[in-house]
């Protein structure tokens, strides 16, 4: 079954655009520059002693990437930039590094033990920045030097560095697939779907699922254990979260009718979500579900329950709709029943 995502949403409200917020309009003067000399101002801004001036100057190095200019020139310049404990001055170094670390290898190698630093700096924001940049930094010759702060990061005290490393497992996997099985990662991984916290939960389920595709074979084993964990988390995951455990509980093969409906009692409840996703991967898995249950008047139960938000995602915006339909369109295939007393919500309107 198909899913549809939500529409992507501008950062601020129009009052906010209109008004000049930080972050919109009046960041727009980074974007105007076109002098003459510019790259070499930049590099002595970037040497500056005075912080505001620097930063004003990594602004202005990012504005000019972002519209298309070489500003690999000032590589190192901006990498001593990252000894600071200034976190927006960080990210942006760190978006730089992201850019141009795979044409400046040799260069990318300096910036190495400031990113081991961050992965113990005290503020989790800051060691998950620094775990996630090193992933998304493809260079072979960094990749080695991450595995240790990965593996201290996927153990952190706080969640949100945890979720944030399990993600960065499948990274380092789609870079060095031999590396990440040599020094435990994916053990590492399904320990962690017994994670305290449901959002680590979800993203290392998440890890795990996506490193099955990019390696064409499974590595996740749903057991009655991790089962248990995964219908615990559920219920206090956020909607994405949510949708990445049915869509493991979807694969999952009951052992009996009694497994089965323990299954299905824990996800018809998102059967009302206002997600469409969730709804939809809530249905894949009930309609698995249904081929191990014998009981013909709890398969007509659950029929019943699925039929009102299936109508519903009609309701929906155009581009829901449409892949509401595809879904319909495999549901009733399998299961004619279902929408058998909603036929007429299928019928063309004319105004």
């Amino acid at each position: 079954l198909r899913r549809p995502g939500r529409r992507g949403r501008c950062f601020g409200s129009r009052r906010n655009r209109a008004r000049g917020s930080p972050g919109t309009m009046s960041d727009g003067k980074y974007f105007s520059t076109t002098k003459k000399g510019e790259i070499h101002e930049l590099k002595q801004e970037l040497r500056s002693l005075d912080r505001p001036k620097k930063k004003e100057a990594v602004k202005k190095v990012i504005a000019a990437m972002t519209v298309g200019k070489d500003v690999s020139m000032l590589f190192p310049d901006v990498v001593n930039c990252m000894q600071t404990e200034d976190l927006e001055l960080k990210k942006l170094v760190y978006l730089y590094l992201i850019n141009y670390a795979k044409t400046q290898p040799d260069l990318a190698i300096m910036a190495v033990n400031t990113f081991v630093k961050d992965t113990q700096d005290p503020n989790p924001l800051i060691r998950a920045l620094a775990v996630r940049t090193m992933g998304c930094i493809r260079v072979d010759k960094i990749t080695e030097y991450l595995c240790d702060p990965l593996q201290r990061c996927l153990k952190d005290d706080d969640p949100y560095v945890r979720k944030t490393a399990a993600i960065c497992v499948v990274k380092l996997y789609d870079i060095n697939p031999e590396l990440v099985d040599d020094r435990g990662f994916l053990e590492t991984l399904r320990d962690m779907l017994g994670d305290s916290n449901p959002m680590v939960v979800a993203n290392a389920l998440a890890a795990l699922r996506e490193i099955s595709e990019i390696g064409g074979r499974s590595a996740l084993t749903l057991t009655q254990h991790t089962l248990m964990k995964l219908l615990t988390a559920l219920n206090d995951c956020t909607e994405w979260g949510q949708v990445f455990i049915l869509d493991a509980l979807a694969d999952y093969t009951p052992s009996g009718a009694s497994d089965a409906e323990k299954v299905a009692e824990r996800v018809l409840p998102r059967l009302q979500h206002v997600n469409s996703a969730v709804v939809l991967s809530a249905v894949k898995t009930l309609l698995r579900m249904m081929d191990a249950v014998s009981n013909e008047d709890l398969v007509r139960a659950w029929c019943k329950k699925m039929a009102p938000p299936l109508v519903t995602l009609l309701g929906a915006e155009p581009e829901v709709q449409y892949v509401a339909l595809r879904n319909i369109n495999l549901v009733v295939q399998k299961r004619p029943a279902i929408l058998a007393n909603d036929v007429k919500v299928f019928f063309c309107k004319y105004n």
